[in-house]
């Protein structure tokens, strides 16, 4: 029966110290540049919510998503408020871990954008009770949902994770 091992390091791939520090200045600038972002619009741009036509087929608005993506979850209870903030930060617990196991320079940057991208809305959670978006893409009538850098990040996280998935090569076991 073989057991899972850590994927072995490429050569020039960060060891596991480099890649947790790699990480985390990328979780922190992440974060750092979506509340920038979030408090430019909404302080400063938006100060009276409008919408802002940009061109034909991006805007950029104010709104305020209490739930997780597409608005699922929104209007719920208050509960649901600390659930999400909760489960964010075990995502982000559990991704650091399984990147200190598997160290690499693309789970390190996905890694990074992720868990900076969810710290970024867990502190609107936290400080509003809702997510900043502004980000309003649309073809004719279709819009897509308004989102923010730190969904930008996340989204960039989860398809630098697929790709790494499916294009890294296999590993020797011995059993």
């Amino acid at each position: 029966m073989g057991t899972s091992r850590p994927r072995e390091t490429a050569p020039g791939a960060p060891s596991t110290a480099r890649a947790l520090t790699a990480a985390g200045g990328l979780i922190a600038a992440v974060a750092l540049l979506d509340q920038a972002s979030k408090w430019f619009v909404v302080e400063y741009f938006m100060n009276q919510p409008r919408v802002v036509e940009v061109t034909g087929f991006f805007n950029l608005v104010l709104t305020y998503n209490t739930g997780i993506s597409f608005g699922i979850f929104s209007g719920s209870d208050a509960w649901v408020r600390w659930a999400l903030i909760v489960a964010a930060f075990g995502i982000v617990a559990v991704l650091l871990d399984w990147l200190r196991r598997q160290p690499g320079t693309v789970l390190t940057l996905a890694t990074g954008l992720i868990c900076g991208g969810a710290l970024g809305n867990v502190i609107d959670r936290i400080r509003t009770g809702a997510v900043v978006d502004f980000l309003d893409f649309y073809l004719g009538t279709w819009h897509w949902p308004a989102f923010n850098l730190a969904d930008a990040a996340i989204t960039l996280g989860v398809l630098g994770l697929i790709l790494d998935g499916l294009f890294q090569p296999p590993s020797s076991s011995k059993e």
